[in-house]
């Protein structure tokens, strides 16, 4: 689907949660639309990420077993781009006149049809902008009241047009980030210190990537090699840390 010729996007991710909204599960729904698991997962967290709430959410196992289900901001979602395929021919011309819910997310499919190496993406809000000779420091606020700090350009800042308020996006790689497993009185100089609990580990021959949890729903991965996972006795549902220098954080904006 195209707006003005420009390539609107987002299709294979909305159809990726319609399909867990139908099946129940990521396994299933991943199947339905030919998409693997692996990329299914990384789907959904980047897309809680970047919607700054959660959109799919875990069922507890019982007696009716477990599962996985659309939360109400994620249904919205799939009604909303539902009706933008419907009426993509007027949709910029109709676009004021539509509820505040559908402008929102015609800016977050927007950000979903980013692509870029770095594996972590947040979408937030400028809380705090500290301005320097030659580098500004920019705390952003994330889902969950979580705050990334980046270190970046006055050029950068002033190109950006950043400032207390405006919106903009993170982005971090996997192989920047430090997982700590028990900190202790230790005490790091890297400004992120983000403290969560691993939903996902998988083991590779060298290296291994760890999903970290965060509070409020966000997700963050890490790449570490597979000997430093096992010194560290990394298992699904252990409390970490992650840890990355303010250095290592990209800052974007849309349009």
């Amino acid at each position: 689907m195209t707006i003005g010729g420009e390539k609107f996007g987002g299709q294979d991710r909305v159809a990726l949660l319609a399909a867990i909204a139908e099946h129940g599960s990521i396994t299933a729904a991943a199947k339905a639309i030919k998409m693997s698991y692996k990329a299914a997962w990384d789907a959904i967290e980047a897309m809680n990420n970047l919607a700054g709430e959660t959109l799919v959410e875990r069922l507890a196992g019982g007696k009716g077993g477990g599962g996985t289900r659309l939360t109400q901001r994620g249904a919205q979602l799939v009604e909303n781009f539902r009706l933008i395929e419907q009426e993509h021919r007027q949709f910029v011309a109709h676009l004021s006149q539509q509820s505040h819910a559908l402008a929102d997310d015609f800016l977050l499919i927007q950000k979903m049809k980013m692509k870029t190496s770095a594996r972590n993406q947040f979408s937030g809000i400028v809380t705090s902008l500290k301005r320097g000779a030659v580098n500004d420091e920019v705390t952003l606020e994330i889902m969950g009241g979580q705050h990334i700090v980046a270190t970046i350009t006055c050029d950068s800042t002033d190109s950006l047009g950043l400032a207390v308020g405006a919106s903009a996006f993170a982005l971090v790689k996997a192989s920047a980030i430090i997982v700590v497993s028990d900190a202790g009185a230790a005490r790091f100089s890297a400004r992120n210190q983000l403290a969560g609990s691993i939903t996902r580990l998988q083991v590779g021959a060298v290296n291994s990537e760890v999903s970290i949890e965060l509070p409020g729903g966000g997700t963050i991965a890490a790449i570490v090699t597979r000997d430093s996972g096992d010194t560290l006795g990394l298992a699904v549902g252990g409390a970490v840390s992650a840890i990355f220098k303010a250095s290592s954080v990209i800052i974007g904006r849309a349009g």
